[in-house]
């Protein structure tokens, strides 16, 4: 009995300590990418005033920077949190199987279009994200895809998608100024048109996903003992799939591309934190938050006075740890696990 109490009690302090350590992180993270850029910011010319030169930067510049990728991070680590345990697959992510790229697709079109802000490219940027999700889940569905199909698949479906955003930027010359960085990811130029709805998405899906966190965690238990205990499987995965398209949509409606970000956080949460959702889900947004953030300012000052996109220290990063991942697979595999 002492024992158990004993286990309780430091499973408690571990998961407040995450807590604790998470906000602080999004905190130093954001005040470091505020602080930080091409341009230096005195702690005294930050409160001369927003009609000041540095006011501007600041209220224009590095505030909707540094809150864009906050949202950015958030929407893509539970979003690879969610996939990751509809599909069962610890490899997977948005931007591993093809959601990212098809939210990418459709804000080319949106950008054909003419639509570069508000919440239609919001809801056009989710379409994009819902069809990708869709066409992987009927694959998987349809022939029992196991683990590493369900990772070609999407490499498959990702190669496709951006395929087309090609085609649709050869033949619309005009636009390739708006989805040159964006392929890649960048959050230069994050504006309060994008930020708002974006944030309003993620917000709402965050609260939805938490009221859920129940169910998404019976259907994590995979599909034959989540329908063992009664649960409508096809009607919950199509709703944490939905929910899964809009965080991927936003972020790409902000910052475009950006990768692994929904592969390396859930899975390094995880392991820290256990699989329920319950606490999963928000250390995800803290922790996602807060790397994309630092991220961000990284690849505004390591290579000072120029500036790289954010996607590529995310690559950086991200290849190697899907390639450990994908040999730790293997390993169990040839293991029986």
């Amino acid at each position: 009995m002492k024992g158990s109490l004993k286990s309780c009690y430091q499973t408690q302090l571990k998961i407040k300590t995450l807590y604790a350590v998470g906000i602080i992180f999004v905190i130093v993270s954001t005040a470091f990418g505020i602080a930080v850029g091409s341009t230096a910011l005195s702690l005294a010319e930050l409160f001369d005033g927003l009609d000041t030169v540095s006011g501007r930067i600041l209220l224009y510049v590095r505030l909707p920077r540094a809150l864009g990728s906050l949202v950015c991070g958030m929407a893509l680590s539970l979003s690879g949190a969610v996939i990751q345990a509809v599909l069962v697959n610890k490899l997977a992510g948005p931007s591993i199987i093809g959601v990212n790229s098809g939210a990418g697709l459709a804000v080319a079109i949106s950008a054909a279009l003419g639509i570069y802000g508000g919440f239609r490219l919001s809801l056009i940027a989710f379409i994009g994200a819902f069809v990708a999700t869709m066409l992987l889940n009927f694959g998987v569905q349809k022939w029992k895809m196991g683990r590493g199909s369900v990772v070609l698949v999407g490499v498959a479906l990702n190669c496709l998608f951006n395929a087309l955003t090609d085609v649709v930027t050869t033949l619309l010359p005009d636009i390739r100024i708006i989805t040159g960085d964006f392929k890649i990811g960048e959050l230069q130029g994050v504006t309060y048109s994008k930020l708002i709805p974006a944030s309003v998405v993620v917000t709402v899906s965050l609260v939805i996903l938490m009221t859920l966190r129940n169910e998404l965690g019976v259907l994590s238990l995979g599909e034959d003992n989540a329908r063992g205990l009664g649960m409508n499987t096809s009607r919950m995965r199509c709703v944490f799939l939905i929910l899964s398209a809009l965080l991927a949509g936003s972020a790409v409606s902000i910052a475009g591309l950006v990768s692994f970000v929904g592969l390396i956080v859930p899975h390094a949460v995880r392991r820290v934190s256990g699989n329920h959702p319950r606490h999963l889900l928000p250390l995800c947004a803290l922790y996602g938050g807060g790397f994309v953030c630092l991220c961000d300012t990284l690849s505004r000052v390591l290579f000072s006075p120029y500036e790289i996109p954010v996607g590529i220290i995310m690559a950086f990063l991200g290849v190697p740890f899907f390639i450990l991942l994908l040999v730790r697979g293997r390993r169990s595999d040839y293991a029986g696990d």
